[in-house]
C-alpha cells in the first residue's frame, strides 16, 4: 500500500502523508462481525491508569479469528478492509460451510484466493499450520506461544517472523525485533508477511490528528515540578538525573524486564536496540 502526500495548501497539511488506500476493497465492515466499544479514556473507577488516552473517533471492534481453528475447510478471500483498532488491514473470509471470519491480511493476499487451515497445507500467504511442519526459512505472522490459545505475537503492519532452525520439539523463531525464541512445534502460525507495509512511514502532520487516534498530549516528566515527576524539578532544563524513571519512580532505561521471569527459558537471544 502507497503513501498519499498531501499538497501543502496549510501548515498542517505540509508535512501530512497517509496511506492511499488501494489495497481496500470494501468500505463497510461485515455487521455480524463487529461489536460497540466503551471506552474510559485511560481511567478505572475515575482515576488516570493509563495517561494519555482520551477522546478519539468512535469506532467498533472487528472480532478477529486469530486462533484460526476451523481445520480441513476451504475459505474464499471476499474482501480486504481497513480496520481502525490495529496497524493492520483485515481480510473477510467466507467459508464452504457459510461461516464468516475476519483474519489479519498478509502481503500478497487477494480478493477470491483460497485458504486453508490444516496439519499439512500450502505454503502460500494465508495458509495456516504448525509452525513445526514449515520449511526452514518461512516468513510467519500471528504465532502462537501457547498451542490452542491464539495467535499472540508478530500481528503488527509489515511484520514477519523467520523460521531459523529446529531443536527437538521447538522451533527457533526470529522475530521482528530480532530477539530469537523457542516455540514447540504443535503451535500454529500463518504463513506469509503481514500487508500494509507502509504504514511505518505515515508523518501525521498536525496534533489533530493523534487526537482523532485518542492520544491526548504527553508532558515530558523534566517539564514538571519535583512533586509530580521524578524528573522534575531543578533550575532551568536540568535533564532526568540519576537514572531514567517512570512516574511512580521505577527505572525506565535499559534492562527493564523482569528477573527470573518463566519465558526467559524460551529466549535465545535478546532482541537487538
Amino acid at each position: 500500500m502507497a503513501l498519499r502526500i498531501y499538497k501543502p495548501t496549510t501548515s498542517a497539511q505540509r508535512f501530512k502523508s497517509g496511506l492511499n488506500f488501494m489495497e481496500i476493497t470494501k468500505t463497510g465492515p461485515e455487521k455480524s462481525l463487529i461489536k460497540s466499544q466503551n471506552r474510559a479514556s485511560g481511567r478505572s473507577f475515575g482515576k488516570i491508569t493509563a495517561r494519555g488516552i482520551g477522546g478519539g473517533h468512535k469506532q467498533h471492534f472487528r472480532i478477529i479469528d486469530f486462533k484460526r481453528n476451523k481445520r480441513d475447510i476451504v475459505a474464499r478471500v471476499a474482501s480486504i478492509e481497513y480496520d481502525p483498532n490495529r496497524t493492520a488491514n483485515i481480510a473477510l473470509l467466507n467459508y464452504e460451510d457459510g461461516e464468516k471470519r475476519y483474519i489479519l491480511a498478509p502481503l500478497g493476499l487477494e480478493v477470491g484466493a483460497k485458504i486453508t487451515t490444516s496439519d499439512k497445507t500450502e505454503i502460500k500467504p494465508g495458509n495456516s499450520m504448525p509452525i513445526g511442519k514449515m520449511p526452514i526459512g518461512t516468513v510467519v505472522h500471528n504465532v502462537e506461544l501457547i498451542p490452542g490459545a491464539g495467535g499472540a505475537i508478530v500481528r503488527s503492519a509489515g511484520t514477519g517472523a523467520v523460521i531459523a532452525a529446529r531443536e527437538g520439539n521447538y522451533v527457533h523463531l526470529k522475530l521482528p525485533s530480532k530477539e530469537v525464541r523457542k516455540v514447540h512445534t504443535s503451535c500454529y502460525a500463518t504463513i506469509g508477511q503481514l500487508g500494509n507495509v507502509d504504514w511505518k512511514n505515515i508523518s501525521l502532520g498536525k496534533a489533530g490528528r493523534s487526537r482523532h487516534m485518542g492520544r491526548r498530549p504527553k508532558v515530558r516528566g523534566v517539564a514538571m515540578d519535583p512533586a509530580s515527576h521524578p524528573h522534575g524539578g531543578g533550575e532551568g532544563k536540568s535533564g532526568t538525573g540519576m537514572n531514567p524513571k517512570t512516574r511512580s519512580g521505577k527505572p525506565a532505561f535499559g534492562k527493564t524486564r523482569r528477573r527470573r521471569k518463566p519465558s526467559s527459558r524460551f529466549i535465545l537471544s535478546r532482541r537487538k536496540k
